[in-house]
């Protein structure tokens, strides 16, 4: 490449990372900080267990939260998703948390309304490490772009309703509700069908897909849902104003069947051609390569702080840290270059 050629590339990649006119605002206190919470969940979990595979019914319970600001809240609790709900996956579900009331200002849970709760599947520990793995994913793309979803770890404490101590602490994390992040942002969710391609951010885009190279996800799509739902697959669409049609940005949940998290139950999808979720497939849209070329090359630039994550997640053992991070060498090894961006991911993308 010329050195022309270099400027105009350099001054594209600038242009197309550039931070919005309208910076971010603060997250909420729940996300502001980084540091573990304990919170006692008192519930009828043993229902929600029994009913996880085949009902998202919501039943009354409380949450508390421990320490010297001690407060507790009226919640509802349903179980969600759909892997997981299912018994013979997980014996414990994600968990979905309604607030029956708004928290007051004072508390750290202050602008709180549903939350998503990632929980343990199964009490061996070997999946604690993948809910901290899961948790890490979402940390990593946090460093790379605003527009994601905060996540908080927490030390749960389960009781079941009527006893009074118990069954189960565990940890686990609470993912920030989409519309928040919308706020945060200055965006709103976009609530439609299916998507044409061009409606998409190319930058937003190709961040995403980047990102999901990056982890080994294969399980999303940005422009469209299953069969007979809304759009998307494990990720929303955000927009500049209700209504909005173009320019949409994709935002991506559900890592637990990327390889960088390695769950026992991960498979990929049918429809891409990989033995296992450990190999990486590059799924971005053709249209958006150049786009991608700029998303590597602020991979690359946040090195240093994508490692860092790793290094400060609690309690995550020494062989998944180790393994974790040499996953993400192997992504930094794919696209250490622009000629390595190319043949590593461009060549798959799809048109």
């Amino acid at each position: 490449m010329t050195r022309a050629l270099r400027l105009v590339a350099s001054a594209f990649a600038a242009l197309l990372l550039a931070v919005p006119a309208a910076a971010a605002r603060d997250p909420d206190p729940l996300f502001a900080g980084a540091d573990p919470i304990r919170i006692t969940i008192s519930g009828p979990f043993g229902a929600i267990r029994r009913s996880a595979e085949r009902s998202t019914d919501t039943h009354e319970a409380s949450l508390s939260v421990m320490g010297a600001a001690s407060e507790t809240h009226a919640i509802s609790l349903s179980a969600r998703g759909i892997t997981r709900r299912r018994r013979d996956v997980c014996v414990f579900p994600p968990l979905r948390i309604q607030f029956a009331q708004a928290p007051p200002a004072a508390s750290l849970f202050s602008g709180q309304r549903r939350l998503k709760l990632v929980t343990h599947c199964r009490p061996a520990e070997s999946f604690q490490q993948y809910v901290l793995l899961e948790y890490a994913a979402y940390r990593l793309l946090n460093v790379l772009s605003p527009v994601s979803l905060r996540v908080r770890l927490a030390a749960v404490d389960y009781v079941e309703t009527g006893a009074d101590r118990p069954f189960a602490s565990r940890l686990g994390f609470l993912i920030e509700d989409v519309d928040d992040a919308a706020r945060r942002n200055r965006l709103v969710e976009i609530d439609t069908g299916n998507v044409r391609v061009a409606q998409l951010s190319a930058r937003e885009a190709a961040r995403f897909a980047v990102f999901q190279y990056m982890i080994g996800n294969l399980d999303w799509s940005m422009d469209a849902g299953p069969p007979g739902t809304e759009c998307c697959h494990n990720s929303k669409l955000l927009g500049a104003a209700a209504g909005a049609a173009n320019g949409l940005i994709p935002i991506p949940y559900d890592f637990d069947h990327s390889g960088f998290v390695d769950a026992p139950y991960a498979t990929p999808p049918e429809q891409v051609p990989v033995a296992t979720v450990r190999t990486r497939r590059y799924r971005g849209y053709c249209i958006h390569n150049e786009a991608a070329q700029a998303a590597a090359a602020e991979a690359r630039a946040a090195r240093a702080d994508l490692a860092a994550v790793l290094g400060a997640i609690p309690q995550l053992g020494e062989r998944s840290r180790n393994r974790a991070s040499a996953y993400l060498a192997g992504f930094f090894d794919d696209v250490a270059s622009a000629q390595g961006v190319s043949a590593n991911l461009l060549r798959t993308c799809l048109r």
